[in-house]
């Protein structure tokens, strides 16, 4: 499913709507498809600057977020590539710290499409691609990659030798790709491992960490894991990390939530393992505070969508959407209630576990709304009503859409702390409406 890209472009318009009529090439996970597209286009993935390249089940979009900053901060400039988008297509590829322009992008997608029409590729090929190109045509200093789903076959594995790949938070997302468990998972994520390129990766339990290890050494590739390489301690308002260069002192993350100090300091224990930039310590502190990741636990400004609710009320919004996303959001929800009733409104995949993610958030939700997820096979939101009695949620109802759930919650006797959740897609259209638009 081609993430339902429009744009407002009508060049780049027309090159999505070839996207939308690609072939079956977008269920089958493998690296023949892009590897004979990017030699139909002079294999840009082999010209670009430094590769950060970053899997995981969560987080891995914020340590991406966390690696800009820090480069950014160095007085160095970064290309980004990223997904799904918010929003704007656009959002997915960065040049050079800003998003590509529709010119540009359509240019780009129109080449890779004339190029490799018949290759039989995915939409999410044809973008990586597209990205790649503009990354090789761009000067900079450095590249950051998110990995799209996996990593031993995803589209991004195609770089040969990265300066550093990294591995965030693990969980259990996307079984019917990867396996349906922790070890399985852990396998597919480090195949992002390469000959002699240090291997970044949290704490993990000991199966997951001997199934990361076992990749890795097949691929001859050293892992820093933290609690052996690196590792960091926290107080109410700084952090410390460590490795045996030293130690490197920030202020905690501007973004919010308890999970994201670990975020950070897998971006730095990344950047302090890898030989080919140099980021001076001042750098790091400067991205704590600089790093902006949309639609993780963001609280939402003043905009056509808040003013449906009361003065004073509190609209936060988080696209997360599996069991491992609930347990952090969760505990960001309750230090942001600090004790108020927390309103939950929640719109998911069909695809996606609803019992999973809604059990963390239970003693904390005052009311539930399900809502659909516009264009894309959701959940019933009558039965995600019945989730949340199941677990104890006595105040639930359904509307159909954001707005109207909003509105619901407008004459509480108190103004209400909201929160949004349970899709990127959903978290999308939510900030469209609210005329916030990532840049």
């Amino acid at each position: 499913m081609p993430d339902h890209a429009t744009s407002s472009s009508p060049a780049v318009q027309r090159q999505l709507d070839r996207l939308w009529a690609l072939g079956p090439g977008a269920d089958v996970l493998g690296l023949s498809r892009i590897t004979a597209l990017l030699d139909r286009i002079g294999n840009p993935h082999l010209r670009l600057p430094p590769v950060f390249h970053v899997a995981g089940t969560n987080g891995k979009g914020s340590t991406c977020a966390f690696l800009r900053a820090a480069v950014e901060a160095a007085g160095l400039t970064a290309h980004v590539y990223s997904s799904p988008h918010l929003v704007r297509f656009n959002e997915r590829i960065r040049l050079a710290g800003r998003l590509i322009d529709d010119d540009t992008l359509a240019t780009l997608l129109e080449q890779v499409l004339d190029a490799g029409g018949d290759i039989g590729a995915s939409f999410f090929e044809v973008t990586t691609a597209a990205a790649f190109l503009a990354f090789a045509r761009t000067p900079a200093d450095a590249c950051i990659i998110e990995v799209g789903l996996g990593g031993r076959l995803d589209a991004t594995n195609v770089i040969p030798a990265p300066a550093a790949c990294a591995i965030a938070q693990l969980g259990i997302d996307h079984q019917a790709f990867l396996g349906d468990t922790a070890e399985a998972i852990a396998g597919e994520k480090a195949g992002i491992a390469k000959p002699g390129v240090p291997l970044v990766t949290m704490s993990y339990g000991d199966s997951v960490t001997a199934r990361i290890a076992q990749v890795a050494a097949a691929a001859d590739a050293p892992v820093h894991a933290r609690g052996t390489a690196w590792d960091y301690a926290i107080t109410p308002d700084s952090l410390t990390y460590r490795d045996a260069r030293g130690e490197v002192a920030t202020p905690l993350p501007a973004l919010a939530g308890p999970h994201q100090p670990s975020n950070l300091a897998l971006a730095i224990a990344t950047l302090r393992h890898q030989s080919r930039l140099a980021i001076p310590d001042a750098a790091f502190a400067s991205a704590a505070t600089a790093a902006r990741w949309p639609a993780r636990m963001q609280r939402l400004t003043p905009g056509p969508l808040h003013a449906r609710l009361p003065a004073g009320a509190e609209l936060w919004l988080d696209g997360g959407h599996n069991e491992a996303a609930a347990q952090s959001v969760s505990a960001t929800l309750a230090q942001v209630a600090n004790g108020r009733p927390a309103h939950l409104i929640l719109g998911m995949l069909s695809n996606k576990d609803a019992n999973g993610l809604l059990a963390p958030f239970a003693p904390l939700a005052a009311s539930f709304t399900a809502v659909p997820v516009p264009g894309h096979a959701h959940h019933d939101p009558e039965a995600l009503t019945a989730t949340a009695r199941a677990l104890g949620i006595a105040r639930t109802a359904t509307a159909p859409d954001v707005p109207a759930a909003l509105a619901m919650l407008a004459h509480d006797a108190e103004p209400p702390l909201v929160l949004i959740l349970g899709s990127l897609y959903l978290a999308g259209e939510v900030l469209r409406e609210n005329d916030e638009l990532p840049d």
